[in-house]
This record gives C-alpha cells, structure tokens and sequence, in this order.
C-alpha cells in the first residue's frame, strides 16, 4: 500500500486561495489524500441538522467544519 503525498498534513497553518471562502486562514483538522480533500478549523462552516439523540440530547443545528479541495488551499506557516 503506497501513501500518497500532499502538501500539507494535519496541524499546518493554511490559507484557502480559491472558491467562497478566499482568504481564510486556519489550522488543518484532517487530510483525505485519495479524495484530495482538507478541514481547514473555521474555513468552510456547514449547518447540519442533527436529530435528538442521547448524545445530542437537544438536536438541531450544528455547525461544523466542511472539506475544502486540497490544490485550493496554500501553506501559511
């Protein structure tokens, strides 16, 4: 099984350089190589409806953090 590489890993400090949400910044949450998608903390927020759970005992709105292709986002730091 072979790894592919990226330019970025988890933890780096990136910009997002295309699409909605140009010029953001934030930290990477996670790397999905063989779709070449990233999570950059705070770039791309997604409201999803979460149903009552026990987990979740209230349900509702959630926001949370949606993938952004990997070639839109550059390393800041």
């Amino acid at each position: 099984m072979s790894r592919i590489k990226t330019h970025v890993k988890k933890g780096d400090q990136v910009e997002i350089i295309a699409g909605n949400h140009k010029g953001k910044r934030g930290t990477v949450l996670l790397v999905n190589a063989t779709k070449g998608k990233v999570t950059v903390e705070g770039g791309r927020p997604i409201i999803k409806a979460v149903k009552a759970t026990e987990a979740e005992p209230n349900g509702g709105l959630k926001t949370i953090d949606g993938p952004v292709h990997i070639s839109n986002v550059k390393k800041v730091g």
